[in-house]
């Protein structure tokens, strides 16, 4: 049993039109580790629809969970953050001085085509068909009945406001991206590494995975991985 005055928390954040059920399995597997204890939340909007989202409520949310961890007594908090969420963990980080560890899994800086909203068009159609066999039509259409002009111009700007808060990270940092990511590019994960002020930090590329990490064929040699980063 850990001691009150070392209580430590794991805290994963889901991306875009996504759900606490992409990190379930990391959750679950954290969750035998009686080091620290595993929270998930749902990001707002994200139960039903996106319709009517801000982005501020995404951080909003946010920020109210990590403060509601403090307030409960874990003075030591390990972030997760997938895409979106490694957007939004990068901020959370940057502020909260109980934040000790970040791991940050394909972190959407750069998405798509897109670099700071400069979209190049005809490089996102070309990408369209391989999409959907990573994903499955199905899911596809699941995720993209959540979306609407608006709600994809709120996660356009919450990239732009953070995107230079990478250089206010000093805490230990691990990025985790796969090398056949088509949604976000290496070169996300790589501009995030290059700019952190972290003493520590360490950027690690998977052969074969695609964006949806926690899910991949190798996700329990991924689950190690950022096990024995938090564990260290």
């Amino acid at each position: 049993m850990v001691m009150d005055m070392f209580k430590k928390a794991v805290l994963i954040i889901h991306g875009f039109a996504g759900g606490t059920y992409e990190e379930e399995q990391l959750a679950n597997y954290l969750e035998l580790n009686r080091e620290f204890d595993v929270f998930q939340y749902t990001l707002p909007g994200h139960e039903k629809n996106l319709s009517k989202i801000e982005r501020q409520e995404w951080i909003s949310a946010s920020e109210d969970k990590i403060e509601w961890l403090i307030r409960n007594g874990y003075n030591r908090i390990y972030l997760i953050g997938h895409s979106m969420g490694g957007v939004i963990a990068t901020y959370l980080a940057s502020k909260y001085k109980e934040i000790k560890k970040l791991v940050l899994a394909a972190p959407a800086f750069h998405y798509l085509n897109v670099i700071k909203d400069d979209l190049n068009v005809g490089k996102s159609l070309k990408i369209a068909p391989k999409i959907i066999k990573d994903y499955g039509s199905d899911e596809i259409i699941a995720r993209m009945l959540k979306f609407n002009v608006s709600v994809i111009k709120e996660f356009m700007k919450l990239v732009k406001d953070y995107y230079d808060y990478p250089k206010y990270v000093t805490c230990k940092v691990l990025i985790l991206q796969g090398k056949n990511d088509i949604l976000v590019p290496i070169t996300s994960s790589q501009y995030v590494y290059s700019n952190l002020k972290s003493k520590s930090k360490k950027l690690i590329l998977l052969n074969d995975v695609t964006h949806d990490i926690f899910r991949d064929d190798n996700k329990e040699e991924i689950f190690r991985i950022v096990e024995k980063f938090l564990k260290r």
